[in-house]
């Protein structure tokens, strides 16, 4: 098999397409290694969490080791969830012209050796969670049947988003968790303000599919929303700019944590702003960037409880 089939559609030209191994090109990109933007936004929320923790304790910023220990194990389950996904989407994803160069459509590798690198990768993501306390442990377990019945969503509801917002806000309650062994009406304003920024970048990233989409049977709040997304993409990121910073209102914030919010909302207003719909290659790199927006945040959070620390 030449190296350009190999590749998956999307994902051309990165550092597993170059230099990695080629038996191990198949695995990198079924836990998404090629694509880590998805590993990003899954653990930007436990930053956040950790951030906002910082404040309310008065403490110098979030604890270093579990920024990192946050950081693998957004990686792991990021992995681990996507494989799982690709397993459930076989079928469809050999119907979609972005995903049936995917490994297991293309015959890359198995249904069984996809599902034994699943487990490993949660294998990771569990040594990584029994660094923590025990309701934080408690706390990511619970997780786990949101992310099982994620991959099944879209092809019952319009609003597979609200799932994924679910799945991927919760580290918006892990950070919290881990920081202070408990949860409070903070976290939980912080996870909904996540929840509706999921909602907002995901409808983008959904925009690439939508034609296909509607050809096999795969809902989404792209098919939903249609010439509509512009507005509602409005009402989604100023929901999530609100309750983050009623979440950061609740926590005791200052002053830097609200220039860290404005500069969000300004990136969020920014997408919309330059978002075209029916340019995939617009919708992706728009998506894409909700990292940066993510990260300004969160540099907010981090020098706002130096500040105060």
């Amino acid at each position: 098999m030449s190296d350009a089939v190999g590749r998956v559609a999307d994902s051309t030209g990165n550092w597993v397409d170059r230099r990695a191994p080629a038996w191990s090109r198949p695995y990198l990109r079924l836990a998404r290694l090629d694509r880590p933007i998805g590993s990003w936004l899954l653990l930007i929320p436990c930053w956040w969490s950790a951030g906002l923790a910082a404040i309310v304790a008065h403490e110098r910023g979030p604890r270093l080791a579990h920024l990192v220990l946050f950081f693998v194990g957004a990686f792991a389950m990021r992995g681990a969830g996507c494989t799982w996904n690709d397993i459930v989407d076989r079928d469809l994803d050999r119907r979609v012209e972005r995903t049936r160069s995917r490994p297991i459509p293309a015959g890359q590798v198995s249904v069984a050796q996809a599902a034994a690198f699943l487990l490993a990768q949660a294998l990771i993501g569990l040594i990584v969670l029994l660094q923590f306390n025990a309701f934080a442990i408690a706390t990511g377990i619970a997780s786990l049947a949101i992310v099982a019945v994620y991959p099944f969503m879209k092809r019952i509801t319009y609003w597979p988003q609200i799932v994924l917002g679910l799945a991927f806000s919760w580290g918006a309650l892990m950070g919290w968790a881990a920081a202070l062994g408990g949860l409070d009406v903070r976290p939980l304003v912080l996870y909904a303000g996540s929840i509706a920024w999921v909602i907002g970048y995901d409808t983008i990233y959904a925009h690439q599919d939508r034609e296909d989409d509607a050809l096999v049977g795969i809902k989404s709040t792209a098919l939903l929303f249609g010439d509509r997304t512009k507005p509602m993409l409005a009402i989604f990121y100023g929901l999530a700019a609100a309750l983050i910073g009623l979440a950061g209102a609740l926590a005791g914030a200052g002053p830097i944590f609200w220039l860290g919010l404005a500069a969000f909302a300004a990136h969020l207003a920014w997408q919309i702003v330059r978002l075209d719909t029916h340019d995939p290659d617009m919708c992706l790199a728009v998506f894409k960037s909700d990292r940066d927006a993510g990260l300004l945040l969160f540099a907010g959070m981090v020098a706002d409880a130096l500040w105060r620390g």
